[in-house]
């Protein structure tokens, strides 16, 4: 299944039950954010143009057979491969048990689509940085944000040295001045405060808060259908608006705020990334919704509050 930044509560799905989700989020989240300056420091940290020739089809070869293993290292998901997990059965709570493990190590998408996502969406034709950059420049920040992406992506499957090859430009232009614009955390559209504050709350959550968002998962669950249609008509909503990518935004931050405050992959599988995902796509998309879907989104927040 393809990314887009419309639907971008799914790859939050993906990167909360990833090793280093967190770091892909964060990639994102600078290309989203950077501006010409930004751009020009990340063009600026590309390795290429200091390279011989020889060195150059080095690095693309390696660049080329990290992206195959990115590919296949990361498990697909695929409706109905629990059934077919060993040792376990087909009904009952063995084939629970197979589709809770098969969700916690399996995605949606894979890296070819996180790539896309990433020079097509994230860097393409609506980012106002890239509008004004030279097509060099252009060029070389998005293969230093492609290859960190991956790289994070794919971390448990690189060999460390191909790993350090491909996020050392990024780490190196984000050590050299912060990339992130100042403003994206605060700039969520209107109802940024309230995002913040439910962003804030499970960054800061202790064992005894996640217990209790827990709880909350499990006692929304009966709302599984109409969230879903929730979540289709605030994705709508944000397309229609041209908050497309502020609502995406939204929903990376909340992959940062979601580790940072504890939650394993376990708890993403099981629930707990929809209820954080739904709440914020019901808050940054409150003003546009009508209450039935708000209420729905909110369900766990309403709960705990």
């Amino acid at each position: 299944m393809p990314y887009s930044l419309v639907s971008a509560s799914t790859l939050g799905f993906d990167l909360v039950r990833l090793s280093s989700g967190r770091q892909v989020a964060d990639v994102l989240l600078t290309g989203l954010a950077a501006d010409g300056a930004a751009l020009d420091s990340l063009a600026a940290h590309h390795p290429g143009p200091a390279r011989t020739s020889a060195e150059r089809s080095a690095a693309a070869v390696r660049g080329r057979k990290a992206r195959e293993l990115a590919a296949t290292a990361v498990p697909q998901l695929r409706t109905g491969d629990f059934g077919a997990e060993p040792g376990t059965g087909t009904d009952g709570v063995d084939r629970q048990e197979a589709l809770v493990a098969l969700l916690e190590r399996s995605t949606i998408g894979d890296a070819p689509t996180l790539e896309r996502l990433l020079r097509e969406d994230v860097l393409g034709p609506d980012h106002i940085g890239m509008a004004v950059s030279e097509e060099h420049v252009r060029d070389r920040a998005a293969d230093v944000l492609a290859d960190a992406a991956l790289a994070f992506w794919a971390v448990d499957a690189l060999p460390p040295v191909v790993f350090r090859d491909l996020v050392a430009p990024f780490r190196a232009a984000t050590s050299a001045a912060p990339l992130t614009a100042p403003d994206l955390e605060a700039d969520l559209g209107p109802s940024s405060a309230v995002v913040h504050e439910l962003l804030a709350a499970v960054r800061g959550l202790d064992g005894v808060g996640r217990g209790r968002w827990r709880v909350a998962v499990d006692e929304v669950r009966e709302l599984r259908r109409p969230w879903a249609t929730a979540m289709h008509e605030a994705s709508w909503a944000a397309h229609v608006s041209g908050r497309t990518r502020t609502l995406a935004a939204s929903q990376l931050l909340a992959v940062q705020a979601f580790v940072d405050g504890g939650f394993t992959a376990s708890d993403g599988a099981l629930g707990a990334w929809n209820a954080l995902s739904g709440c914020v796509q019901g808050l940054a998309m409150a003003d546009m919704l009508d209450e039935q879907s708000l209420a729905v989104l909110l369900a766990p927040w309403t709960m705990l509050n």
